[in-house]
């Protein structure tokens, strides 16, 4: 677990929970999309074209990761548990490093994304892959360490990621937190570290919550009432759903350090104002997968998230510019003309989202200021052709008149669930 190095996690969450406002930021780089998304998981290879289906090797996404960690830049590495063995037990590359090994701990069939499947549709169902033991020392049962003859196991993370998907379905709900109970019990006789991430629903029929910040924050602190100190999650991983959700969960409870995942990877400034904005009204952890394995430099990505994230860099727009100079520098040719990743987009937020199809609605010209309104860069996407016909006069869904089919495609296309 790399305990040769003082981690960085542990001493920014000491001082972000003795002083919020003290100005540390976590960031995490989200690399276990292998537990999802299959061959694509990886990412487009620069051999990619648009019909060949031409991914990253997993020993080419296991590179990045050495890469990554290497810089120094983020404080966690979150990866699925196979990758957990190979680079944290088998090659140690965190050893020296104070970068946290982390893993995913579980995987609900709401991410289980394999091309023509149909299990994302259907209401989440709890399920893990790994097992905590498998991520502490990859073997079924861990064993303690030979103090006569001076042998230690060679360890893997302590630290993982749990996810609930909540649907607003008393038989699914009930029988997701009661898989995290288990988890958390086994956890905390194991001394295993775990962080709570909560999806958006994915099937929520005719109960989707016309509130869905205010739905997700109500069942976290629920959830999380009856759980006493050592078993809390050391931080939280939830969906952006803009600023008044997100200043409402920081200042309930300051023990409660909360997250935000990225989503799809929309334009470099989606990626930037989603982390000024979200550290601006209480957020104190991003975990970005899709857009940081999707950046065309994924070290000089990381390295302007770190600038933005401890105020080198004050204003996402800059962060856009200077992200383009060091493309230039490096001779990268970027995905997008300067004018067109300064746009903020409407991004689809499911993990199977595809970089493309997205609508342009302002151009950060000035700087952040100029995004109007804020609403304009929160996860969403456009409502299906079932759902239009039945909007009110400001253009939001009336329920009322709506049928179960038209309910369900409204929450699909506005609230598809965020991954990594």
């Amino acid at each position: 677990m790399g305990t040769a190095t003082n981690k960085s996690l542990d001493q920014k969450l000491s001082r972000i929970l003795a002083n919020p406002a003290c100005g540390d930021f976590i960031i995490a780089d989200a690399k276990d999309a292998d537990m999802a998304g299959g061959m694509a998981a990886p990412g487009k290879s620069p051999e990619h074209h648009a019909k060949e289906g031409h991914f990253r090797t997993l020993q080419e996404y296991r590179d990045i990761i050495r890469e990554n960690v290497k810089q120094g830049l983020v404080d966690i590495m979150l990866m699925s548990a196979s990758t957990n063995e190979v680079l944290t037990m088998q090659d140690r590359i965190f050893e020296n490093s104070h970068v946290t090994p982390a893993a995913r701990a579980n995987d609900t069939t709401d991410i289980h994304l394999a091309m023509g499947s149909v299990y994302a549709s259907e209401k989440s169902r709890p399920f893990r892959s790994a097992t905590i033991d498998h991520i502490m020392c990859g073997e079924v049962d861990c064993r303690e360490p030979d103090i006569a003859g001076g042998q230690k196991p060679c360890r893997g993370a302590d630290l993982g990621l749990y996810s609930i998907t909540f649907n607003n379905n008393l038989e699914r709900d009930l029988e997701a937190i009661n898989a995290y109970k288990q988890f958390r019990l086994d956890a905390e006789r194991k001394g295993f570290r775990h962080f709570l991430e909560i999806f958006n629903p994915n099937d929520c029929g005719d109960a989707c919550p016309t509130d869905l910040g205010r739905f997700i924050n109500d069942n976290i602190v629920r959830t999380l009432a009856g759980v006493v100190g050592r078993g809390r999650p050391v931080f939280l991983k939830i969906p952006y759903h803009g600023p008044a959700a997100m200043e409402q969960l920081a200042a309930y409870d300051r023990s409660l350090v909360v997250g935000i995942l990225g989503g799809s990877s929309g334009t470099t400034f989606d990626a930037f104002h989603q982390l000024w904005e979200a550290k601006k009204y209480g957020a104190r952890v991003a975990l970005y997968g899709r857009m940081i394995n999707n950046s065309e430099h994924q070290l000089t990505f990381i390295q302007h998230l770190r600038w933005l994230a401890d105020g080198d860099v004050t204003d996402p727009a800059e962060g856009v510019r200077s992200y383009h100079a060091s493309l230039e520098k490096l001779g990268i040719r970027p995905y997008r003309s300067l004018s067109d990743d300064l746009m903020a987009t409407l991004r689809g937020s499911n993990y199977g989202a595809s970089g493309g199809g997205k609508t342009k609605t302002a151009v950060a010209t000035t700087g952040s200021a100029s995004v109007t309104p804020t609403a304009t860069v929160t996860p969403t996407t456009t409502p299906t052709s079932a759902a239009k016909s039945v909007l009110d006069a400001n253009g939001e869904p009336d329920f009322s008149t709506m049928t179960a089919a038209e309910k369900i495609a409204w929450n699909r296309a506005k609230w598809d669930r965020v991954f990594g």
